[in-house]
């Protein structure tokens, strides 16, 4: 009797040992009102939508695994209806992209003709990848770096001094912008600080940047398609940036917004990361990082 009393305590104690820690999970998902979600229910709201905004963090291997995910999953239910898009690649390059989605260069060649960022292989070389094994449109959104950076020096107007050819990778002009929506005005105010250091026009060019992205979402998108974009998620938090020129140009679009936050501790949102967009995935802040 004693010698099987100690055989079940034994085994009680095993049992509390082996199964009271929870796994670690690298990150949670919530929804607009800070309530937990979950990736099933994520993706399924994105189908019904006409854009989904992914805000990632650009050097975070969570956000750029979830993205390869999700677009792996839209593809399942979408099929050619699916559309991708990226802040990572430039306007002037989509002519390259659109040869290696059609098996015209090579991977190696396609490199060597557009401007890549530092982490392209790791992040974002397997959504390309993707998108020409299945066929997927992929859209280069952003404006070419050189072009942002001269607005950011010397305003929107020496946008009227550049060739035809520049032209056609931004919105026509005059590109209407708010640049008093908070986003915008957090980097006005910031210059106003800086005194010599300011990058004087550094709210124009991010509005510039949002416009570009949101001008070739738009011009790519087609009613009854589904357009899942990549960008920086201060492009697209609050419902601010690319979301509002897209509702700019089309109140009636359905936009589903993504952010991503780090914090010390995931099992609910901090005050500051409440409300910035329809979903936000929370991630660890000890995560190891890209670059």
């Amino acid at each position: 009797m004693n010698r099987f009393s100690f055989s079940s305590l034994s085994i009680i104690i095993l049992s509390i040992f082996f199964f009271s820690f929870e796994d670690k999970p690298p990150y949670k998902i919530f929804d607009k009102k800070a309530s937990a979600n979950n990736y099933d229910k994520m993706i399924k709201s994105f189908r019904d939508a006409d854009i989904v905004l992914f805000g990632e963090m650009h050097n975070n291997p969570v956000c750029h695994w979830l993205e390869l995910s999700i677009a792996k999953d839209l593809f399942k239910s979408k099929k050619e209806d699916l559309i991708l898009g990226a802040e990572m690649f430039e306007s002037d390059d989509q002519s390259a992209i659109d040869e290696y989605l059609k098996g015209a260069v090579s991977d190696k060649e396609l490199e060597k003709q557009i401007t890549l960022w530092s982490n392209y292989a790791s992040d974002y070389k397997p959504l390309l990848e993707l998108s020409s094994q299945k066929k997927i449109p992929m859209i280069a959104t952003s404006i070419p770096r050189k072009l942002a950076s001269l607005v950011a020096k010397n305003g929107l107007q020496v946008l009227d001094t550049v060739n035809d050819e520049s032209k056609k990778h931004f919105p026509p002009l005059p590109v209407e912008m708010n640049l008093e929506l908070p986003g915008y005005k957090i980097l006005k105010d910031a210059d106003s600080h800086h005194g010599a250091m300011a990058i004087p026009y550094m709210a124009e060019a991010q509005a510039l940047k949002d416009a570009t992205m949101a001008h070739f979402i738009f011009l790519n998108w087609k009613k009854g398609k589904l357009f899942f974009h990549i960008n920086g998620s201060y492009h697209s938090d609050n419902f601010e940036g690319i979301c509002w020129f897209l509702k700019k140009k089309n109140p009636d679009l359905k936009i589903i917004t993504v952010t991503s936050v780090e914090q010390d501790e995931i099992k609910q949102l901090e005050k500051e990361n409440k409300g910035k967009a329809d979903y936000t995935i929370c991630i660890t802040g000890d995560m190891t990082k890209t670059y």
